[in-house]
């Protein structure tokens, strides 16, 4: 009796346990490739320990990723910066918040055909993100370094529009962010995403004829639903982001090309 009692007690809390780990959900997280990608695999192996099963899920644009979050095909994403996000819940009307800070990947200027950013001849065509934020972003990083003059009012969402002042008579081209790399054989130069440059083999600190400074506006987030800002596996997920351990991870895998905001 004091055996089958035993036996059907293990039997009770295997069967519980079973049951508890059935329900451990695996939550998708979108990502670009590259960078983005790295660094969540890195996350994931320590929220893993934790209890927490996340998969990571890879997107070649910047469209897609907010849109199957919007869906639900997706718990979160981890792709885009805070201006971007703004962007797209005005244009599109996203319920979409930013719960956490990731890394910074200052954007740089790029070219096959020139030395430096003073060897541009006039004329150049210059080719530049086609997305609100990323473009103004590019064109800000033209005005910085004295290349041409926009509108005052312009602001993070600056267009070709803006420019009041092009000395060196400027082509600008807009074209996907992702696309960015290939036109290099076709242009002067072209302002790229860190996350876009380093997966086709650009070093942002060795390659680039102009960068952004480190600190920026365009830190980038961890963004979801607004019903799930406060779930309790983010809190888990954010706490593996702003680890030590993945800290050491971006310097030590990107050597200073993009930067913890922790």
């Amino acid at each position: 009796m004091t055996f089958r009692f035993s036996h059907l007690l293990a039997v009770l809390i295997a069967s519980v346990a079973l049951s508890a780990g059935a329900d451990n959900k695996v939550y998708k997280i979108g990502v670009t490739g590259g960078p983005h990608a790295q660094i969540l695999e890195q996350v994931k192996k320590l929220a893993e320990k934790d209890g927490l099963k996340i998969q990571v899920v890879e997107f070649s644009d910047y469209i897609q990723p907010n849109a199957a979050l919007v869906a639900g095909d997706l718990a979160a994403n981890s792709f885009q910066h805070q201006p971007y996000l703004d962007n797209q819940v005005k244009d599109r009307g996203y319920k979409l918040v930013s719960v956490a800070t990731t890394v910074t990947f200052p954007m740089g200027l790029y070219s096959k055909k020139l030395k430096s950013l003073a060897d541009l001849p006039n004329g150049a065509q210059v080719a530049i993100p086609n997305d609100p934020t990323n473009g103004g972003r590019a064109l800000l990083l033209l005005e910085k370094k004295g290349i041409l003059k926009l509108k005052p009012q312009a602001g993070l969402k600056a267009t070709p529009l803006d420019i009041v002042d092009n000395p060196k008579k400027l082509k600008i081209k807009e074209i996907d962010a992702a696309q960015l790399p290939r036109t290099l054989d076709d242009v002067e130069a072209a302002a790229i995403n860190t996350n876009y440059a380093l997966p086709a083999g650009l070093d942002p600190k060795k390659d680039a004829i102009a960068i952004e400074e480190a600190r920026s506006p365009y830190v980038n987030v961890i963004a979801v639903r607004e019903q799930d800002r406060d779930a309790a596996w983010l809190k888990t997920l954010i706490k593996h982001y702003h680890s030590p351990a993945i800290k050491k991870f971006v310097a030590d895998e990107f050597k200073g090309s993009i930067v913890a905001s922790w």
